[in-house]
């Protein structure tokens, strides 16, 4: 009798223990989290609104998104062998052809990827061209390697043929430039 009693005292205590943690479960399972991402007590933005938010806090109001302007397309088809200076947007990509014997000179800031041919920087001066692809300053009569961006600081510098080569060249163009 003894050991049925123990038996019996034993499930109560262990079902009690159950039906108590099952009890404290319930209340302690968002004890920690105020609420699941996306809810009310959590909820998901997304940068625009955080943006609305900040201009009414700065007393601005809510702005509405502008479209961004396009540039306007140059009149030459991207081939200016004319000697004519271009004053393409800073944005824009004209592609330019430069037979041997001209030379494409970049306007300040201009930069330029030879895409095709052999080329060599042009400068009257001591000074070079930064070559942004490598990380180096390329002088006077250099080679340009093929699909590295050059940038122009100044105006007057530029690219041509390689001598002794027949074939063109072939160049994206960001910024003013002119052939000679």
């Amino acid at each position: 009798m003894k050991s049925i009693k123990k038996i019996t005292l034993t499930v109560v205590v262990l079902g009690a223990g159950v039906a108590l943690g099952s009890i404290f479960d319930i209340t302690a399972q968002g004890a920690g989290v105020t609420g699941q991402a996306g809810t009310v007590d959590d909820p998901v933005v997304t940068k625009s609104y955080v943006d609305q938010q900040i201009q009414k806090a700065l007393g601005g109001g809510t702005t509405t998104p502008t479209t961004p302007t396009n540039p306007t397309a140059p009149t030459d088809n991207g081939n200016n062998n004319s000697g004519n200076n271009n004053s393409s947007s800073s944005d824009q990509v004209t592609i330019v052809t430069v037979k041997p014997g001209e030379k494409l000179i970049a306007a300040a800031g201009a930069e330029f990827i030879v895409r095709n041919g052999h080329a060599v920087i042009y400068s009257a001066d001591s000074n070079g061209v930064a070559d942004l692809t490598d990380g180096k300053d390329v002088t006077n009569g250099q080679a340009v390697g093929n699909n590295h961006l050059m940038s122009f600081p100044r105006a007057g510098r530029g690219i041509m043929v390689q001598d002794g080569v027949k074939s063109s060249l072939t160049v994206m163009v960001r910024g003013g430039y002119s052939i000679q």
